[in-house]
């Protein structure tokens, strides 16, 4: 089983060129999915935007970033989560995880089968920590 902690950003419409400025400072690989590829966003002028962003350096580094669609709040210097992800093949750790960092906590989306196919759920705990937890789905 493999299990990373990773920061994820979030910006304001920015998200696609912080990230490739980031890969010209770490290199590495960088991918970048979309609301509208995911059919995600509610709204249609929003389908340009980054939903999801990863840099995986050959160092081990990686760095998660996306766009924060227009009808959520979005506050520069505020705009960092934690981000909890990878197998959970006895589906305990990570899940067990959720479920100590979401009690108390202010859930934004339960965990739930997200549209790209993982399991995911986003919480602010009791200290104001903004938690993201991605279970990957089951290989097709």
């Amino acid at each position: 089983m493999t299990v990373r902690l990773n920061p994820y950003l979030g910006f304001r419409d920015t998200a696609r060129e912080a990230m490739d400025f980031y890969h010209s400072v770490f290199g590495g690989e960088l991918t970048f999915s979309t609301f509208g590829e995911f059919h995600a966003g509610e709204d249609p002028a929003e389908a340009d935007k980054i939903m999801h962003s990863t840099l995986t350096t050959e160092l081990g580094l990686v760095l998660m970033a996306a766009d924060t669609p227009n009808e959520m709040e979005h506050t520069p210097g505020t705009d960092h989560s934690i981000s909890l992800s990878g197998e959970d093949d006895d589906e305990s750790v990570l899940r067990g995880y959720w479920e100590k960092l979401s009690d108390g906590a202010t859930v934004t989306v339960p965990l739930d089968k997200a549209p790209w196919g993982d399991t995911f759920g986003m919480c602010t705990d009791r200290f104001g920590v903004t938690w993201m937890v991605n279970i990957a789905g089951s290989a097709a």
